[in-house]
């Protein structure tokens, strides 16, 4: 390998779930993965990110400490890719961490725009002898933003087609589409909730993680009136581009919402599920285009029962993974926070305004020296 060719995506998602890390190199903008790792989030810190993220006055030494925590967590993750790859500091360009996402209050006119993110990126570069690239989210709400979703740049440069309409669909934690016309316009925004509520009351009634296949949630029933009244909230009938996270949809959220309502535990997983195939339907239904194919990313993949109801809620669209277009659905997000890191050494711009709502297209990320 020559040296500094590899970039290292780092991230962690609105599920909490792991730290996804990527190790990549370039063609031009095409990437090669070479290697990658799910790193485990002890339960303690995650309690403290959730801690973190519930809407709120907060404790400024909690922030301290478990963006201190993450960061060292980071770098452990880090680290161990490039021990089993066998993979030196000095053969890395640069680390691109997206960091965990503990706030994002989108622009309203009512309220402060603001995202933030932590795992103290100065750590990582401290401990793993690399530069890294953090904070992506910032620079893009300075000029009017979300911030986010900020992947669809890298969907635009690494999945689009001049002979066909395709939405690239995430389903993490949040969903969010991109659209990639064959005209070579690119749009995106959140959805709603991907795997977030689903993960939520799965851990509070079953103890588990996630729904394994969805196989809990399909032995339920949906019921019509919860579904009506969780579609009705705010953020649904918003025009994009719009951006939404843990603050707007949460455990608290849902136990609000369900107080009417006497369901077995299963039948609010159903309705849970068809609520998130529903939301990802309606926006892919109304772009004003045909879609002729739908690619999927994310943990939400893996979810079978959620992808039936997906596919019966876009019978006009061929639905797959993108595994099919040569990237591993898993670790599409890790790749691009290292193509975002490439483009910020490169002095590139890493937003799409159409997407985020910036004024201008800007650099993305601040630089973090060993």
């Amino acid at each position: 390998m020559d040296s500094a060719t590899i970039y290292l995506g780092l991230m962690s998602g609105t599920s909490i779930d792991s730290i996804d890390v990527a190790a990549v190199e370039f063609t031009q903008d095409t990437p090669n993965l070479l290697g990658t790792r799910s790193h485990s989030i002890p339960e303690n810190l995650k309690q403290q990110i959730l801690n973190l993220c519930l809407p709120g006055s907060d404790n400024v030494q909690l922030y301290c400490e478990t963006d201190n925590l993450l960061g060292a967590l980071f770098a452990e993750a880090a680290l161990a890719l490039m021990s089993s790859l066998n993979i030196q500091a000095d053969q890395i360009a640069a680390i691109g961490s997206h960091g965990q996402t503990v706030r994002h209050s989108p622009p309203g006119a009512d309220k402060l725009a603001y995202s933030q993110q932590i795992g103290d990126p100065t750590i990582i570069a401290a401990r793993t002898g690399c530069t890294v690239v953090a904070d992506f989210r910032r620079a893009d709400m300075a000029l009017g933003g979300h911030g986010a979703p900020l992947v669809p740049a890298f969907h635009q440069q690494l999945f689009s087609t001049s002979d066909k309409n395709r939405v690239i669909l995430n389903i993490g934690g949040i969903a969010n589409i991109t659209l990639l016309a064959a005209n070579g316009d690119c749009s995106g925004y959140d959805t709603g909730p991907g795997n977030i509520l689903l993960d939520s009351w799965c851990q509070l009634q079953l103890g588990t993680a996630y729904d394994n296949n969805g196989d809990w949630g399909a032995s339920g029933t949906v019921d019509s009136s919860l579904l009506k009244q969780l579609k009705s909230q705010r953020f649904f009938a918003l025009p994009a581009p719009k951006s939404t996270g843990r603050e707007e949809f949460n455990l608290a959220w849902l136990k609000n919402q369900i107080l009417e309502f006497d369901l077995p535990a299963e039948d609010i997983q159903a309705t849970l599920m068809q609520l998130t195939a529903d939301s990802i339907a309606d926006q892919i239904n109304n772009l004003g285009m045909p879609i002729s194919e739908v690619f999927v990313c994310g943990g939400g993949v893996l979810n079978s029962a959620l992808m039936q109801l997906l596919a019966d809620a876009i019978p006009q669209s061929t639905l797959d993974s993108t595994s099919k277009l040569g990237l591993d659905p898993n670790w599409v997000e890790a790749c691009a926070f290292a193509w975002l890191a490439k483009r910020r050494l490169e002095k590139k711009s890493g937003n799409l305004p159409a997407v985020t709502g910036a004024s201008r297209e800007t650099i993305l990320g601040g630089l973090y020296l060993p």
